[in-house]
């Protein structure tokens, strides 16, 4: 027996099965676009809606791992609450038993051939993605190319593991793991934790039931340890994250934990006293797929009550975390979000929206400081400036982590491309108060005042680039029509000023009615207000794009 081309063979199965849930994940999400984001938009307080959208993000991307990740990373970007994620990730479990059906159909379809349907699949799928270059065809594409290297996945590993079913070793391995649950459950949680995916680990365990090598016992048993395994993912996913975060993933290890111990003294009292005989009989691909799939329902039905105890005893475990806050830190902005782009990019506009807010307090800051020369402003709009640089440069990079991903479309990176410049309009306008500020520090030093006539003319235009700047802020937050009309306006309006007000100044210093050391700081206020109104209108015109 060649056991090396054997390996060979399983391994390449099992790397294109991986593939394949790749391929179908990144597919079914650019097809998805902006639903995803209405998925996630219908989650409320009712933990049965979160369930439902937990099992059916999940089957979209394949992986109850991947969506506790997922789920990881909107607690952290501050788009879910702890007790809303638990209704998620129950549901992720439910969500992951796709793919085992979609295994199990070689078994009870038999046109579904994993060696001939699989390479059908591969070429259709490779022939749309040719002729069709971008667009939802093209995903389409992906995800029967996905589904192909699946099939063509298991059709590997089961040829590999076909000549095991006549090794004794081989078979007494899966009669030990059968008769010691811990044992069982230790493999699969150690197989799943290796590998990082508990599709691919009942896809493992279905290929070997196929040559007829698992029993019953010893499937449940690993089925069980699979569960647990699965959390390792999101454990991993968790650290560095936010408290709350690392919460969310101890709330999935108690959910799989506490159901794998529950029914695994179930399955022991089941094997050893009411049918031994059915615990060392073999077991089909389609029986493992209804083992998980009644395993992870039943385990919902019986804990679903208890999510609040779950969320609590989180919480109590987490205790000693501190979440340590600073303000040039990303709030909305996690990696983890990159493989959902459509919900991923709604959050690049938080972020710039909050720094935008930033930059707003600053110039709101700045303005009052010309008038009363606060040192307590001054300081606190340098320190805040400082922030706003941070946040451009990191909100600028997860961007272009964003434009480089695959499941990124064409449409999704126009607006991606349209945000860097926003980012960009937001940072200048802090830049413009940093300005007004050192206008400030050299009248204080320079122990100057404006004149009534300079006060009111300058106070009339902060006014109104404040109410510019807040007005392209809510534009870009909420998609506001109105807000975009107001803005455009406003922007005028500053222009106006700009020029009527220089004009004055103008004649004023001529009519030696003004001092002219005052009229610098005047001048610069004056030209630095009419530029944070251009950048206003530059957020407006972003937004406005998208009514067009």
């Amino acid at each position: 027996m060649d056991y090396t081309a054997m390996l060979i063979t399983f391994l390449g199965g099992l790397g294109l099965f991986l593939l394949g849930v790749s391929f179908m994940s990144s597919g079914l999400q650019k097809v998805a676009g902006n639903k995803m984001r209405k998925i996630l938009a219908v989650l409320t307080k009712n933990r049965l809606i979160s369930m439902g959208v937990g099992t059916l993000v999940t089957a979209v991307i394949q992986s109850s791992a991947a969506t506790t990740v997922m789920v990881i990373g909107f607690i952290n970007a501050g788009l879910l609450t702890l007790y809303q994620s638990v209704g998620i990730i129950m549901g992720a479990n439910i969500g992951t038993t796709i793919t085992g059906w979609l295994v199990s159909a070689t078994e009870w379809a038999s046109f579904m051939k994993p060696l001939t349907m699989g390479p059908i699949a591969v070429a259709v799928g490779a022939l749309i993605g040719i002729f069709f270059s971008k667009g939802t065809v093209k995903s389409m594409g992906e995800i029967i190319a996905g589904f192909g290297m699946l099939f063509m996945g298991i059709g590997f590993m089961t040829e590999g593991a076909e000549p095991l079913k006549d090794l004794p070793a081989f078979a007494n391995m899966f009669a030990t793991l059968g008769s010691n649950p811990v044992l069982g459950i230790l493999a699969g949680a150690l197989v799943t934790a290796i590998i990082q995916s508990s599709s691919a680990s009942i896809g493992i365990l279905q290929s070997l039931a196929l040559v007829g090598l698992v029993t019953w016992n010893s499937a449940v048993y690993i089925i069980m340890g699979q569960n647990i395994g699965t959390c390792v993912t999101a454990i991993l996913s968790a650290m560095g994250a936010s408290k709350n975060s690392k919460a969310a993933a101890c709330i999935h290890l108690l959910f799989n934990v506490i159901g794998s111990v529950l029914f695994s003294v179930v399955a022991v009292f089941l094997f050893r006293f009411v049918v031994p005989a059915l615990g060392s009989s073999g077991i089909s691909t389609t029986e493992i797929a209804v083992v998980h799939t009644g395993f992870n329902v039943l385990n919902t039905v019986v804990l679903f009550p208890f999510a609040n105890i779950l969320v609590k005893m989180a919480e109590k475990l987490t205790s000693f975390i501190k979440d340590d806050a600073d303000e040039a830190a990303l709030v909305h902005l996690d990696d983890r979000l990159l493989k959902t782009p459509s919900i991923a990019i709604e959050n690049c506009v938080k972020e710039i929206v909050r720094m935008g807010e930033m930059s707003l307090e600053n110039l709101t800051l700045a303005s009052d400081a010309l008038f009363d020369h606060n040192n307590e402003k001054i300081e606190e709009v340098d320190s805040r400036e400082g922030s706003i640089d941070l946040l451009q440069g990191a909100i600028t990079k997860f961007m272009v982590k964003l434009c480089n991903s695959s499941r990124i479309s064409i449409g999704e990176n126009k607006v991606v491309t349209a945000l860097f410049h926003t980012v960009n309009d937001m940072e200048r306008i802090g830049d413009y108060s940093e300005n007004l500020i050192e206008s400030a520090q050299f009248m204080i030093k320079e122990d100057l005042q404006f004149s009534d006539i300079q006060k009111e003319e300058l106070r009339k235009m902060c006014d109104e680039t404040i109410y510019c700047v807040s007005n392209a802020l809510n534009a870009l937050e909420n998609n506001d029509y109105k807000s975009i009309e107001k803005t455009i306006k406003s922007e005028q309006e500053i222009d106006d000023m700009e020029a009527m007000y220089r004009k004055k100044h103008i004649e004023r210093l001529a009519a030696n009615s003004v001092d002219a050391t005052t009229g610098i700081s005047y001048l610069d206020t004056l030209t630095n207000l009419e530029r944070v109104g251009d950048h206003a209108l530059n957020v407006a015109q972003v937004v406005m794009k998208r009514f067009l």
